[in-house]
């Protein structure tokens, strides 16, 4: 059986760097294919060259039975290559209906010849790809007004919408719950009997044997292996490849916290937004912990860290900061008083995605120094950067120079950006919020290591994440909602997924 796209010896280099060595890899019919890899391994600069947006310094494609030494994006959907990236793509001013077709509006004739775009044909069409996805929202809907998960499945109800022969979902599941994963799973299994190719990029271990068939590993631009997952016998040996190196899984504190005699940095109490998706919640944070939040999709999580964060909806409650109320207003006043927010999407909200690195890193520093809510104020170039190297240092970013634009890292890079930026300006409560969506394990461990390391050095930190394991690898305490409401805290050592889900349901 021919692949249905075959890449041999694949080599790219940037300036300075090179991104793909010698790599070669291939999709056959009605299989799904696992491309793994740390961040920064080469996945996603192999997948480009495959629609067309970058050029391969050497090596070659062939698909269909016609090799190419290059492909343009329009040669690559006319080829059947369709590609959902991690970062969305959506435009958020247009209806999931205009979304699923922009760029390829179906035309009819009127009276035979003035051409008119076919509003009732896609607007049709777009209800099946709705259904087949398992989005519920009327297609009519703006983008704009949906939540990040229900984002995503417009991502693959418009991959859906194309004539593919092969799919690559890069993170396709990073907004999905389990319900919409096991939606997605039902679709990826569709398209394999249909014969389509699937290339399917995950860092969520327990997702693969699920739903590969195959699975190639990148490490450093390299290839370590391919395997058939039948020839696969556990997730460490995968990681192993990935990593090189044993990662750590487990960083609670070892030591028991007395909450009786221990310092409360930070104090919310009975907070109410307006529509009442945080509703009477009060809790602490105290010195040497890490507190985490659960709850299922719509239990108030975001929706609470961002009202005490930007005043958002804030209808009355109190905050305290190593005992001082601080008044909930705007961003501005929670940096100034240093309260620092991650939020989980990195490209709408985490990062300025025009500038470079050093840019990035020096923003929040900048504010603090400045006057006039940032209006007024000089910037110091030496100051800058020796922040910037400090914080690259510190935080570990693989790149090239710091004046490389944010968006040319890989995303545990860019991650790791945000969390520097945050910690050049010396906060005092840095709330996290999906820290780890979408990166590989390798960053992970680093990741949850900068919360232990903060919150050991009394730095409050707070963690909201939708992976169970993960909370209970990480937190002290956890906080479990509900619909807006606070329904209970739990301490590690009681902890179990089957608490959080029960105490998430009362």
């Amino acid at each position: 059986m021919e692949p249905l796209v075959e890449m041999k010896n694949i080599r790219k280099e940037f300036p300075g760097v090179v991104a793909l060595e010698n790599v070669s890899f291939d999709v056959m019919p009605g299989e799904v294919h696992l491309l793994l890899g740390e961040n920064g391994a080469g996945k996603s600069t192999l997948m480009k060259i495959l629609s067309g947006i970058y050029t391969p310094t050497s090596g070659c494609i062939r698909v269909r039975g016609c090799e190419y030494d290059k492909l343009t994006p329009k040669l690559s959907s006319q080829l059947g290559i369709s590609i959902i990236y991690q970062e969305l793509s959506v435009v958020n001013n247009l209806s999931i209906a205009e979304n699923l077709f922009v760029g390829r509006l179906p035309v009819k004739r009127m009276i035979g010849v003035l051409p008119v775009v076919d509003k009732k044909y896609y607007m049709q069409r777009a209800v099946e790809l709705a259904k087949k996805v398992g989005l519920t929202k009327p297609v009519d809907t703006l983008v704009g007004d949906l939540s990040i998960s229900e984002k995503q499945m417009v991502e693959i109800a418009k991959a859906l919408a194309v004539d593919a022969r092969i799919v690559v979902m890069d993170e396709p599941t990073s907004s999905l719950t389990s319900e919409e994963t096991n939606n997605l799973f039902e679709i990826i299994r569709k398209l394999r009997a249909d014969g389509i190719g699937v290339v399917y990029i995950s860092h969520k271990m327990q997702e693969l044997r699920e739903i590969g068939d195959r699975v190639t590993v990148l490490k450093d631009g390299n290839t370590v292996a391919t395997k058939s997952m039948d020839d696969v016998h556990s997730e460490n040996e995968i990681i192993s490849m990935m990593v090189g190196r044993e990662v750590q899984k487990e960083f609670f504190s070892e030591k028991p916290m007395d909450y009786e005699t221990a310092e409360v940095i930070f104090r919310a109490e009975h907070i109410t937004r307006k529509d009442l998706r945080s509703n009477d919640i009060s809790f602490e944070v105290y010195r040497g912990e890490v507190l985490g939040f659960a709850g299922l999709v719509g239990a108030g999580r975001t929706e609470l860290m961002t009202t005490i964060f930007s005043g958002q909806e804030y209808e009355k409650g109190k905050i305290y900061l190593h005992g001082k109320e601080l008044p909930i207003r705007s961003p501005y006043h929670s940096i100034q008083n240093g309260i620092a927010l991650i939020t989980e999407n990195r490209r709408e909200t985490g990062i300025f995605p025009l500038h470079n690195i050093k840019e990035n890193l020096v923003l929040v520093k900048r504010l603090l120094l400045s006057k006039g809510q940032g209006f007024i104020g000089l910037i110091h170039p030496k100051a800058d950067q020796k922040i910037a190297e400090n914080q690259r240092k510190q935080m570990n970013i693989k790149c090239s120079t710091l004046d490389q634009v944010i968006t040319t890292l890989s995303g545990g890079n860019q991650q790791k950006v945000i969390v520097g930026k945050w910690m050049a300006s010396e906060a005092k409560l840095i709330i996290f919020d999906e820290p780890t969506k979408g990166i590989d394990i390798g960053t992970k461990a680093e990741m949850y290591g900068i919360m232990r390391s903060l919150a050991e050095k009394g730095v409050g930190v707070i963690m909201i994440s939708s992976e169970l394991p993960e909370l209970l690898g990480v937190c002290d305490r956890i906080v479990v909602l509900n619909e807006g409401k606070l329904k209970g805290t739990i301490k590690i050592r009681d902890a179990s997924e089957e608490l959080i889900l029960k105490t998430a349901t009362m």
